[in-house]
């Protein structure tokens, strides 16, 4: 996990906004997450249900407002607005929510190619 707050991002107009952080020439896939009080993401969605949730590339979080953790191979990070989380691949996260001031996250992770709408291709969403 590489931990950072948006003011160490070096913003020069090239490439997308986590260029330094996050390989890759373009965001193809990410979203918006408004976690409800006291939310574990990811809780029983792994292989048999259980709660090992991974990638096979880097994944950023953006913590747009509230409070939380970041749970990292079963480590827990206190996170806030403004801080920026990476996770390297094959870390087993979970992103969770304070009760008091639950958490927004913008998620995303960066590859060689556009994202399938970009190219005009169809999108089902996912």
């Amino acid at each position: 996990m590489i931990r950072l707050t948006l003011n160490d991002l070096h913003l020069n107009g090239e490439g997308h906004v986590l260029h330094e952080v996050l390989p890759g020439d373009y965001l193809y896939a990410g979203g918006l997450a408004f976690a409800s009080r006291g939310e574990r993401s990811h809780t029983n969605d792994g292989p048999g249900g259980g709660d090992w949730h991974v990638h096979s590339d880097r994944e950023a979080f953006i913590v747009m407002q509230g409070r939380g953790a970041m749970e990292v191979n079963g480590r827990r990070h206190d996170v806030r607005s403004g801080d920026v989380i990476i996770i390297e691949p094959g870390e087993d996260h979970h992103l969770c929510s304070s009760e008091e001031d639950p958490v927004v996250v913008m998620w995303c992770h960066a590859g060689p190619e556009r994202h399938p709408q970009q190219r005009g291709e169809q999108h089902d969403g996912s």
